[in-house]
């Protein structure tokens, strides 16, 4: 169907001009059938990166999700372990106790060397869960340093990725308004390329809201994401943000709801974004779906 239009095109130009040249139909087609082409190589190309890259982003959140557990279960031997030493310290402190107390019913000088012992003894144990207590807190200090670092260094390796990923969907973006422009927008319109970069660049902009803005690379995936959403109404597009916005009965979305003890009763904030709502010339081609926390 655009071979055919393009050629009603060429040929009507040449009709206009048959008085004062020739017509030369390979120097004229040629050109476009080679920019359309190269347009659809290039497309290619960043489809395979974008699946590259979405790849690497799904390892890295595997690896968060093993830290996660990983952090789980240090934080569990942590607390059988403090456990543990109350429990031997209660022990300890109820043995001397019953000690000093049979001392005092039969007080003599043969037990004085007995006094000192269980003195000393209670003097050991204090000693002993001060220091197990220190030591606990110093590996539990260090254990959340470490989680921390590396949940630092997980994020700006995410932030790395998504940048990318929101570069790649900008080319594409821009590659998608110029083969509309080179076929003048005929035939019926395919938004599945616009619909997928949409989700993707929505979960980006989620993850900025609880990342700290203080992150390495954090402004500049903001800047990408922006790039972005200038690009899909530069096409045509807009993607109605709903984040963190009020929520009631009569929208026209799909939203799953969850309880939030911070709300106030009746009220209802949209959390999370699933699939965001879009428009197409002010037309929605695609409703929301999203997530509803309540108060009760």
């Amino acid at each position: 169907m655009k071979k055919i239009i393009v050629s009603i095109f060429v040929l009507l130009t040449f009709w206009a001009n048959a008085q004062n040249q020739p017509i030369d139909f390979d120097k004229d087609i040629k050109p476009l059938n080679q920019k359309i082409e190269s347009l659809k190589f290039e497309n290619g190309k960043l489809k395979n990166q974008i699946i590259t890259l979405s790849n690497d982003l799904l390892n890295t959140n595997r690896s968060l999700d093993s830290l996660r557990i990983q952090t789980i279960a240090n934080s569990n031997a942590i607390n059988k372990t403090g456990k543990d030493l109350d429990s031997k310290i209660t022990t300890t402190e109820t043995n001397a106790n019953n000690k000093i107390s049979a001392v005092d019913e039969s007080l003599s000088k043969n037990s004085l060397y007995g006094i000192i012992g269980v003195l000393a003894a209670v003097l050991l144990s204090g000693l002993l869960y001060w220091l197990l207590s220190k030591r606990q807190k110093s590996d539990k200090t260090d254990v959340e340093g470490q989680l921390s670092q590396t949940k630092k260094t997980i994020e700006e390796e995410q932030i790395q990725i998504n940048t990318k990923l929101a570069e790649l969907y900008n080319g594409q973006m821009e590659l998608l308004k110029a083969e509309r422009k080179a076929n003048h927008n005929n035939g019926e319109i395919d938004h599945s390329l616009p619909l997928k970069v949409a989700d993707e660049i929505v979960k980006m902009q989620m993850n900025l809201v609880h990342m700290d803005n203080k992150i390495r690379g954090h402004k500049q995936l903001s800047i990408a994401v922006t790039n972005v959403f200038d690009n899909f109404k530069a096409n045509g597009y807009e993607i109605i943000d709903h984040l963190n916005k009020p929520y009631n009965e009569g929208m026209n979305m799909d939203a799953s709801k969850e309880p939030d003890p911070s709300l106030k009763e009746g009220e209802q904030i949209i959390r999370r974004i699933i699939k965001p709502e879009i428009h197409f010339n002010n037309k929605m081609i695609q409703k929301a779906q999203v997530i509803v926390s309540y108060g009760e």
